[in-house]
């Protein structure tokens, strides 16, 4: 019998890290973070990350794991997180992966296609570009040289931007003819579990949640990497806006509001992606005596 994957899906503030620890628990094994701003050490608050007690009642891979000064791409993480998946299944027959970067757990559960190795130079004209004029000029340019892709992207994500393009440049062909959909062979199979909470209240979690993080000390931590604001890793939601207000772009209650409406967005965005893909079953976060039920019936199966 093959091992199992169980992955935790779902947009930002739904409950995901509640439900991975409990799973976790139950089934006895070790989580896989596959959201790609809990990587960095340096950023705390901001990143929701699970507490230092959530992180000691369950064994955690993938957070705090780089510096914001590190490259780190897709690829390497896809690596990475198969050779610990290989060691868990040594030990236990499930293991938990958690996160809503959908990029991430489509690359360690189907594979990444093959593409052509990017010149340094070309990424940093690009993310020169990006940190001098903003996100519209990349918009504009893969909209040009690669429409198929561009339809489907989502475009209001830098990184996804400047890896399509750098691609691009570096091989003269679009990103999307690279991207032949195939799906690699794994030692395990997926059970794909997506938190679902109603529009309203998912909005009123997160508002919560930014408010949470003001009084846990976002500011402070926000104006400590000022100094770092122009690498990629702090082009997110929640350092830029309050980067804005030490600037004295906006007022300290306008990036407040902000960080609430970007990360409304962010969630919309990952909803629509979830919803895309068909091999998610969706269970409300209080629905938590269903979800062993359904993956033991899945294994059995």
């Amino acid at each position: 019998m093959k091992k199992q994957l169980i992955i935790i899906g779902g947009p930002t503030a739904s409950g995901k890290t509640a439900l991975a620890i409990r799973l976790a628990q139950h089934f006895s094994t070790e989580i896989l973070s596959a959201d790609s701003r809990q990587f960095y050490r340096e950023m705390i608050i901001g990143t929701a990350k699970p507490t230092e007690r959530e992180l000691n009642l369950v064994k955690h891979h993938f957070i705090n794991n780089i510096s914001i000064h590190d490259a780190y791409s897709v690829g390497e993480y896809e690596k990475q997180a198969l050779e610990v998946l290989s060691d868990i299944f040594q030990k236990n027959d499930v293991a938990i992966m958690v996160g809503g970067t959908g990029l991430y757990i489509r690359a360690v559960c189907e594979g990444l296609d093959e593409f052509p190795e990017v010149p340094l130079s070309i990424r940093q004209d690009l993310e020169h570009l990006y940190q001098t004029e903003g996100i519209e000029p990349l918009q504009k340019m893969l909209q040009s040289v690669d429409y198929e892709y561009y339809k489907q992207a989502d475009i209001q994500n830098p990184m996804r931007l400047l890896r399509a393009l750098s691609v691009y440049q570096a091989s003269g062909e679009p990103f999307s003819s690279f991207r032949k959909g195939e799906t690699s062979d794994r030692i395990f199979d997926a059970i794909y579990i997506c938190l679902d909470v109603p529009r309203a209240m998912l909005y009123d979690r997160i508002n919560k949640r930014v408010d949470s993080m003001i009084d846990e000390g976002l500011i402070d931590e926000a104006r400590y990497l000022l100094p770092f604001k122009h690498l990629i890793a702090l082009q997110t939601v929640g350092y830029a806006e309050l980067f804005d207000y030490f600037e004295g772009k906006i007022t300290l209650p306008e990036a407040i509001d902000k960080i609430k409406q970007h990360t409304r967005n962010y969630a919309k965005r990952q909803i629509t992606w979830f919803r895309k893909d068909t091999h998610w079953q969706k269970f409300s976060p209080a629905a938590f005596d269903d979800i062993p039920s359904f993956i033991n019936s899945k294994i059995s199966h």
